[in-house]
C-alpha cells in the first residue's frame, strides 16, 4: 500500500478489517487463529488485537481508538511552563501471570502480603510509591494489563517506563509479548527484569536470546540498547540495580510537570465501601491536589473529603506522579477518566452533566452500516445467557428470588442461568466462580465482607445487593434488557436522480443530481438503485448547493453529493438514490 490507512473505531469486525486491508477474509481469520483467536467474519475484535494482526502482516495501517468527544480525554498533552519541576517517573510493571510480578512489587515495597493473602497487594491497590535514596518512583501494578491499556487508550500517555517481568526459568510467554507490544505502542522506555534468579533452573541467557532474536530487544551487554536486570523477588537480588536503572532512564528523559496549575490526572480505580461511600484511586499528573477541592472526572463529581497515600496515610497535598485515594465523589467515575479541578460544586456538576450528555449523544447510533446490520441479525438469532449467582439471608427468600427471576419473560431471547445459590454472606468462592463465567452476583439481605469486595473489584465482578425483592427483579430485568439485540428502525428522508458523475475513487464518489422527493442531507445513508435493482449502500458525507455546502436541499433543487462507499462501485447517470436514516432502538423487557 502506498498510503498509510488510519482506522478509527472502538472495535471492528473481522470482515470490516479485511475489506479495509483489501485482504481475503480467510487470510485474516487464519492470522487470528495463529494468535490463538478463533473468530468469524462478523465477530468484533478490539483495536489492540487488530493492530497486532496488522503489524504481523507487515501492513502500513494504524488502528486508532475512537475518543469520546466531550470528555477530558481529548487533552492528550500539555505545554510545560518554564517553571515546570522534576517529577518522579511513573513505572508500569507488566508480565506473564506466573512470572512473579506481584512478588517483585512486594520486594520493592518490602512487604510480605503475598505470604499472608492470596492475590497479594493487587487485591488492595494498584499504584504505589517507593523511595530510592532521596528520589521517588511511582509504580503501577497492571493485572491483565488493563490499567496500562486504559492509560494509553485515553490518550494520557502517563507511563514513562515499563518493567517487563520475565521468569528466568520459564522464558518469554504470550503475555510477555503482549506487554512488549503495549510498551512499544505507547513509546515507553522498556526495562526487562529477569526474575526468579534464585531457582536452580534459572537460565537468563535463554531469556536474553529469546528477546534478542524474536523481539529485537538486544541486551546492553550484547551491544544493544535494552536494559535487562537479573533479579530475585525472593532473595532481593538485583532490586537496587533495577531501581537505579529506572532512575537513570528518568534522568535521561528529564521528566517534568507543572505544580502551579489546577491539579489534573487520571482515575486508576474506583469502588464503593460501606461507611466511606465512593473510594477512588487517582494518579496526579500536574498541579497539587488538596483536601476540600472540587473534582470532576467524566460524569462524576464531588469534593475531596479525604486524601490518602497508598499506605492509607492522610496527605495535606499530592503533587505530580503521586498516586492517591480520595473519598467524596457523589458517584463512581469510570476507570480511565481524567479528572480536573472545578472552582465550586456548581461548576463541577455542570461539567459532569455536560460530559454525561455528550457521552449519551455519542452512544446513540444515528446510522448503521450494512456490516452492523449483519451483526444485529446474527445476534437476534443467538440465544443470550444471563448468568447469576444468588445469595440470600434465609432459604425462603432464596427460593422466592429464584422463582421470581424465572418468571421474567424475555420472549425466549434471554436464558436465565443460575450458576450457584446459597444461604449466607457472599464468599470469595462466589466471586471466583463469577469471574470465570462473567456472571452477576446478587445478594438479598446479606453482607459483602471487605476482603470479598476487594476480590470482586480486582476481578471486575459485578456484585449487587438488595433488601427489597422488587428492586432486585427490576435490576435483573434491566440487565436482561441490555442483552437484547436492539431493534433497527429505518426512516425515509428523500430521493434523488443522478444527473452526472464527476469523480470516482476507491471509497468516494462525487456526483450531482435533482432531489425528486423529500430532501437530501449530509450524515444519512442512501440506497443506490438502477432500475428495480439495489446495487449498493452509500453514506452521504456532504451536500452542496450552488457550489456551497448546505445542510439540506429540498425537492425540485439540484445539488452535489460527496458519497462514501464500502467497496468501489460505478455510479451512472439515471441511477436513483433513496436517502434514509437507520437507528438502533433499545428494547426493554416489560
Amino acid at each position: 500500500m502506498s498510503e498509510k490507512i488510519v482506522v478509527i473505531a472502538n472495535s471492528i469486525t473481522v470482515g470490516e478489517l479485511a475489506d479495509t486491508l483489501n485482504l481475503p477474509v480467510t487470510t485474516l481469520v487464519g492470522e487470528l487463529f495463529k494468535n490463538g483467536i478463533a473468530a468469524t467474519i462478523n465477530q468484533s475484535i478490539d483495536f489492540e488485537t487488530a493492530q497486532i494482526i496488522v503489524d504481523e502482516l507487515g501492513l502500513d495501517v494504524e488502528i486508532q481508538m475512537k475518543q469520546a468527544s466531550g470528555s477530558n480525554s481529548s487533552r492528550k498533552s500539555r505545554e510545560l511552563s518554564k517553571d515546570a519541576v522534576s517529577r518522579p517517573p511513573i513505572v508500569a510493571v507488566m508480565g506473564h501471570v506466573d512470572h512473579g510480578k506481584t512478588s517483585l512489587l512486594d520486594a520493592i515495597l518490602e512487604t510480605k502480603s503475598v505470604d499472608t493473602e492470596a492475590g497479594g497487594i493487587t487485591q488492595h491497590i494498584s499504584a504505589y510509591q517507593t523511595q530510592k535514596g532521596d528520589k521517588s518512583i511511582t509504580l503501577l501494578d497492571t493485572p491483565g494489563h488493563e490499567a496500562f491499556a486504559a492509560l494509553r487508550q485515553h490518550g494520557a500517555l502517563l507511563t514513562d517506563v515499563v518493567i517487563i517481568v520475565v521468569a528466568a526459568d520459564d522464558g518469554v510467554k504470550p503475555q510477555t509479548v503482549e506487554a512488549i507490544r503495549f510498551a512499544r505502542s505507547a513509546n515507553a522506555k522498556i526495562i526487562v527484569a529477569i526474575n526468579k534468579m534464585d531457582k536452580e533452573t534459572a537460565n537468563p541467557q535463554l531469556v536474553k536470546t529469546q528477546l534478542a532474536t524474536e523481539h529485537d530487544m538486544n541486551p546492553e551487554e550484547w551491544g544493544g540498547d535494552t536494559v535487562m536486570v537479573e533479579v530475585s523477588a525472593k532473595t532481593g537480588q538485583g532490586i537496587d540495580t533495577l531501581l537505579d536503572m529506572v532512575l537513570l532512564v528518568a534522568d535521561v528523559e528529564e521528566l517534568k510537570a507543572d505544580t502551579d496549575v489546577p491539579a489534573e490526572g487520571l482515575v486508576i480505580e474506583s469502588h464503593m465501601e460501606h461507611g466511606r461511600g465512593s473510594v477512588v484511586g487517582l494518579l496526579v499528573s500536574h498541579g497539587e491536589l488538596k483536601p476540600g477541592q472540587f473534582l470532576v472526572a467524566g460524569t462524576a463529581y464531588g469534593k475531596v473529603r479525604t486524601l490518602l497515600d497508598f499506605r492509607h496515610k492522610p496527605l495535606k497535598m499530592a503533587g505530580p506522579s503521586t498516586p492517591v485515594t480520595v473519598t467524596g465523589f457523589k458517584e463512581l467515575p469510570q476507570f480511565g477518566d481524567e479528572f480536573e479541578i472545578a472552582s465550586n460544586e456548581k461548576q463541577a456538576r455542570q461539567l459532569a452533566e455536560k460530559t454525561r450528555a455528550q457521552r449519551e449523544h455519542d452512544a446513540a447510533s444515528t446510522n448503521v452500516t450494512g456490516a452492523d446490520m449483519l451483526k444485529m441479525i446474527t445476534q437476534k438469532h443467538e440465544s443470550q445467557e444471563f448468568k447469576v449467582i444468588l445469595k440470600a439471608d434465609v432459604q425462603g427468600s432464596l427460593t422466592s428470588v429464584i422463582d421470581s427471576l424465572k418468571l421474567v419473560d424475555t420472549g425466549g431471547e434471554i436464558t436465565l442461568r443460575v450458576l450457584g445459590a446459597g444461604v449466607g454472606n457472599i464468599l470469595e468462592n462466589d466471586i471466583r466462580l463469577a469471574a470465570d463465567e462473567k456472571t452477576v452476583v446478587y445478594g438479598f439481605n446479606v453482607d459483602l465482607p471487605p476482603a470479598v469486595k476487594r476480590l470482586a473489584a480486582r476481578d471486575k465482578v459485578q456484585v449487587r445487593i438488595f433488601k427489597v425483592i422488587y428492586e432486585l427483579l427490576d435490576d435483573a430485568r434491566q440487565t436482561m434488557s441490555d442483552l437484547l439485540a436492539p431493534e433497527v428502525v429505518e426512516t425515509e428522508v428523500g430521493k434523488l436522480t443522478v444527473k452526472g458523475v464527476f469523480r470516482t475513487q476507491k471509497e468516494a464518489i462525487i456526483a450531482g443530481g435533482e432531489v425528486t422527493e423529500g430532501k437530501a442531507m449530509a450524515g444519512v445513508m442512501a440506497r443506490v438503485k438502477r432500475g428495480k435493482e439495489q446495487i449498493a449502500e452509500v453514506e452521504v458525507m456532504s451536500v452542496q448547493r450552488q457550489q456551497q455546502e448546505a445542510k439540506e436541499v429540498f425537492e425540485g433543487d439540484l445539488c452535489g453529493l460527496n458519497l462514501k462507499t464500502a467497496k468501489k462501485i460505478v455510479l451512472e447517470e439515471g441511477d436513483k438514490l433513496e436517502f434514509f436514516t437507520r437507528e438502533l432502538v433499545k428494547r426493554k423487557i416489560s
